[in-house]
Formats: C-alpha cells, structure tokens, sequence
C-alpha cells in the first residue's frame, strides 16, 4: 500500500501540466492498486497517453485520453489539498474546462 506525499514527475503537451505548470510535484497517496507496466505498450498503442510518472519512471501516475476536452485520471489524491475558496489544480482546471464546453 502507497501511503502519504509521493514526487510525480509530468509529461510536457498535458493536462497535467497545463493545470500544475510544473514538472514536479508532491501529491498525496492511499491506494493497494497501480497501473500494470505489463499492459503499458497495448494501453498506449490502444491511444492512451501517459502523462506522469513517479520519480523514477517505474509507476504510472496519470493518464489522459487525448481525444477527449478532460479525460484525466491519477493515482494520487489531489482532494486532500484542496479547498472550496483554494481548488486544487486538477479541480480547478476540469471546472474550467466543462464551463467552457457549455459555453
């Protein structure tokens, strides 16, 4: 089980460094599943995007759909340093991104 502030390392041309504009960052884990290496070429050649990495490039941290306005998913919780009047990056930028599809 990952437990606690983790270093996720971001991809460049992603959501996730669009929102974070940085290409570290510490973010917090609570999680028993990871993102299985084993499948990683179908995944990506299936036209997922792996878009962050652990510190040392052997866990997958975030995936995004390129075909879609916000499809992001992590593996680490960016709800734990968020508030209503301070969203964290992630919720800041997929509010941001349905209010412009509505638009």
């Amino acid at each position: 089980m990952r437990l606690g502030a983790g270093e996720t390392v971001i991809e460049d041309g992603t959501h996730i460094l669009a929102a974070y504009n940085e290409k570290r960052i510490w973010e917090r884990h609570r999680h028993r599943y990871e993102f299985s290496n084993q499948y990683r070429g179908e995944m990506i050649s299936s036209g997922l995007k792996l878009a962050a990495f652990n510190s040392d490039g052997t866990l997958v941290e975030c995936v995004e759909w390129p075909d879609h306005p916000w499809g992001v998913g992590v593996q680490f919780h960016p709800e734990f340093k968020s508030k209503p009047t301070a969203a964290a990056p992630l919720f800041r930028d997929f509010i941001a991104a349905v209010k412009k599809s509505k638009s």
